[in-house]
C-alpha cells in the first residue's frame, strides 16, 4: 500500500459528483424524541467520477489510470472542484486566509488547516495535500515570502527561525484530496458506436 503523488485527471474530476460525508447514530426514543450521537469527529469525503467520462478517451484514461493504482490498493490526489482552496472558489488564496497556529517562541512546524465556520459553529479541517507552489504564508498579517518550506505530502510548513509568542501564523493555498478507489471493479459498457460507459466509479477519502 502507498500513497502516489499524481493527481486523477482534471478534465474527468470537473464532472465528478460527491463531497463530505458524516456518520450519526440517531435512536427513536418511545416517546417519539431522539437522541442523536455522532460516529465520526470528522466528515469523510466520497465521490462518483463516472459522471465526468464524456468520450472514449476519458474513458480510456481512468481505465489507465485504475490499473496504475492497482483498484483500491493505491492512494492519489484528487482536485474537489467544489472545495480546492483555502478562500471561497470564486477568489484567490491569500497568505491570511486561515489560521493555522498561534507562534510561542518555539514550534517551527505547523499543520496548514482549513476552518469552516456557520453561526457559532465552526469544523476544522487538516488539509495534507497542497498544491505545490500555492502556498502562501503569513505572520501577523504581514506575507512572508521566505524564512519556511512546505511539505506538499504531508501539509507541514517549517519555518527556519520559531514565530514570537502570541503571533498570529495564517496561510492561503489550494489543496487536493487524499483519496482511493473504493472498488476493485471497472464494469465498462460499449455502447453501439464504441464509445463505452462506466456505470460508476467511486473515490474515497483517505483518512490517517
Amino acid at each position: 500500500m502507498a500513497f502516489h503523488e499524481v493527481r486523477f485527471p482534471d478534465n474527468i474530476s470537473r464532472g465528478a459528483r460527491g463531497g463530505p460525508e458524516r456518520r450519526t447514530q440517531i435512536v427513536e426514543l418511545a416517546s417519539g424524541d431522539e437522541e442523536r450521537n455522532a460516529s465520526w469527529a470528522n466528515s469523510r469525503r466520497r465521490y462518483d467520477v463516472a459522471y465526468g467520462i464524456r468520450r472514449a478517451d476519458d474513458l480510456a484514461a481512468v481505465v489507465a489510470f485504475f490499473e496504475a493504482r492497482n483498484g483500491r490498493l493505491h492512494g492519489f490526489r484528487f482536485k474537489d472542484w467544489a472545495d480546492h482552496k483555502s478562500c471561497l472558489p470564486s477568489g484567490t488564496p491569500s497568505p491570511t486566509d486561515q489560521s493555522i497556529s498561534t507562534g510561542d517562541g518555539t514550534t517551527t512546524a505547523f499543520q496548514l488547516m482549513k476552518h469552516y465556520t456557520s453561526g457559532a459553529q465552526s469544523w476544522t479541517r487538516a488539509i495534507a495535500k497542497p498544491v505545490v507552489g500555492t502556498v502562501r504564508i503569513a505572520l501577523g498579517g504581514v506575507d512572508q515570502p521566505s524564512g519556511w518550506s512546505v511539505d506538499t505530502t504531508t501539509g507541514v510548513v517549517t519555518f527556519s527561525a520559531a514565530p514570537g509568542a502570541g503571533i498570529a501564523v495564517t496561510a492561503g493555498f489550494q489543496f487536493d484530496v487524499p483519496v482511493r478507489f473504493d472498488t476493485d471493479v471497472l464494469d465498462v459498457t460499449l455502447d453501439l458506436e464504441r464509445l463505452g460507459s462506466i456505470t460508476s466509479i467511486p473515490l474515497l477519502e483517505i483518512r490517517r
